[in-house]
């Protein structure tokens, strides 16, 4: 019998194209399952077949665990209950007894085939994908299958990817048998379906796309630093080159069109502009704004956002239909994008330019000439007033040395004052803010002087409802608000172990 069970593990793992040892896991747990059920539910079985002769024993076993963490005497054995048996026993080694062996083929063979079938076609399964992932495909060409509730599944060799409805191309209509390519999007190994999930409308697919179309990228004298899409209507990418024998957009586009047009043929008549990328944000974005023409660009680096001021004429343009090619621009770019008239700049301009005049002539105490002098040189915070180099200030000619010296003063003496009301309104102020990670005592003032005053007033807020509040970054504002929360989780997972513990101590 040993041999018979050397000649059909090898005899399946041919077959499937599997490994010996998932094979003899399979059997090992077959045997188990099947054994398994002379003994109560709970029991712990485990077999051990060994791989020179086929040679195989079960076991029966109970796990050592603390006193106070005893719960199954089926499977479980207190460590002083072990000890009797064996003195050097630790916590979490077995108590093993021998069970007395069956012949194989009496031992529930039709339970044990169920196993052995199950393990053999996941371990196949797996052996599939492994072999489908070490190829390093980015790009997936398969057939479409069938239709799952509004999802295709493609067939691609010998596996079958998933196509989520949503990852689908708008107004596109797939039908069995179609030839398709889609991005690996991601594998998901604990689904029981499809595993590979595609998508046909994440910016991935464009990039990869060109650069199966465009040598040069394969060969990296060109790069695409990133993308952006509206699905199937029009689509952005921001190309660059280090080599000046190379024009980065004539490449991509392609002899009369050829190369981009391929793409655009295969994502449904998707139009793409190229852009050439620039390490000036400015000259990037008003690339990326193409077809509209730029007037002017004022650059906000602090909130990462750009002021863009373009002629009555061109408005439209660089808005596009439905705002479509400035949000395109944006994501292109990952700065907002606000786009401006030359009145409406102005207009904006001027009230910026009011409400700096008002802090500077009330905070620093100066005349509103001293004030405009200040706001002319590019000056928007006392911070800034404060804290310059004295060179750059005496290079403002309206100044002399004792104006800059007295201006420093005040700008340092009001910044100092604010800080000491601030830490004086949290002192006098009961609040458990502080043990919020990230908080600061600048971060905490704020809130405090909007009635924010605790843990949880924080931590119920939204992070729309905090940005309207303080100035904030949306993303500090959301780890800040989690941050506030955890001990929510915290304490429903301290009365849950109440809760266990007072059931124990009634049972």
């Amino acid at each position: 019998m040993s041999k018979e069970v050397l000649i059909l593990v090898d005899a399946i793992a041919r077959e499937k194209n599997v490994e010996r040892e998932i094979v003899f896991e399979s059997l090992e747990s077959a045997l188990a399952s099947a054994t398994k059920k002379r003994f109560p539910h709970d029991s712990d079985i485990v077999v051990r077949i060994d791989r020179s002769n086929g040679e195989y024993d079960a076991f029966r076993r109970w796990k050592v665990v603390e006193d106070d963490e005893f719960m199954n005497d089926e499977s479980e054995i207190t460590l002083v209950g072990a000890r009797k048996q064996i003195d050097d026993i630790e916590i979490g080694d077995y108590i093993e007894e021998e069970l007395k062996a069956e012949k194989f083929g009496r031992i529930g063979a039709q339970a044990a085939k169920q196993v052995i079938t199950q393990k053999i076609r996941e371990a196949e399964r797996e052996q599939v994908l492994n072999d489908f992932l070490e190829r390093g495909e980015a790009i997936v060409s398969g057939t479409v299958k069938r239709m799952d509730r509004g999802d295709v599944i493609i067939e691609a060799g010998k596996i079958e990817a998933r196509l989520p409805k949503d990852q689908i191309i708008p107004k596109e209509n797939l039908r069995p048998g179609d030839r398709v390519r889609a991005y690996m999007l991601k594998v998901d190994r604990a689904q029981r379906g499809q595993q590979v999930i595609l998508s046909r409308t994440c910016p991935e697919i464009i990039m990869k796309l060109f650069e199966l179309e465009v040598p040069e990228i394969e060969q990296g004298l060109m790069t695409i630093k990133s993308a952006s899409r509206d699905p199937g209507v029009r689509a952005k990418i921001a190309v660059h080159t280090s080599d000046a024998r190379i024009d980065p957009i004539g490449t991509c586009v392609g002899v009369r069109g050829s190369r981009v047009q391929a793409v655009t043929h295969e994502l449904s008549g998707e139009r793409v502009d190229i852009v050439l990328w620039s390490e000036d944000p400015a000259e990037f974005v008003i690339g990326a704004l193409a077809p509209a023409n730029v007037s002017q660009i004022v650059v906000d680096e602090e909130g990462k956002s750009m002021d863009v001021v373009v002629e009555e004429s061109e408005l439209a343009v660089a808005i596009g239909r439905g705002g479509q090619n400035v949000r395109l621009a944006s994501e292109l770019t990952g700065w907002q994008i606000n786009i401006l008239t030359a009145d409406e700049s102005e207009k904006k301009t001027a009230i910026e330019r009011k409400d700096i005049l008002k802090l500077f002539m009330e905070k620093l105490d100066v005349d509103e000439e001293v004030a405009s002098v200040l706001v002319d040189e590019g000056f928007a915070s006392i911070d800034e007033i404060a804290y310059i180099p004295v060179s750059e200030m005496l290079a403002i000619e309206a100044f002399d040395e004792d104006t800059v010296n007295e201006l420093r003063t005040r700008a340092r003496n009001f910044l100092l004052t604010q800080a000491l009301v601030a830490e004086e309104k949290l002192q006098s102020t009961d609040t458990d803010l502080f043990e919020v990670t990230g908080m600061s005592n600048e971060l905490a003032a704020k809130l405090v002087d909007c009635k924010i005053l605790t843990r949880d007033d924080l931590a119920e807020l939204s992070v729309d409802e905090l940005a309207e509040l303080i100035e904030i970054d949306r993303d500090e504002g959301s780890n800040l608000i989690m941050e506030a929360r955890a001990h929510w989780f915290d304490s429903e997972g301290d009365n849950l172990n109440s809760s266990s513990e007072e059931d124990s101590s009634v049972s």
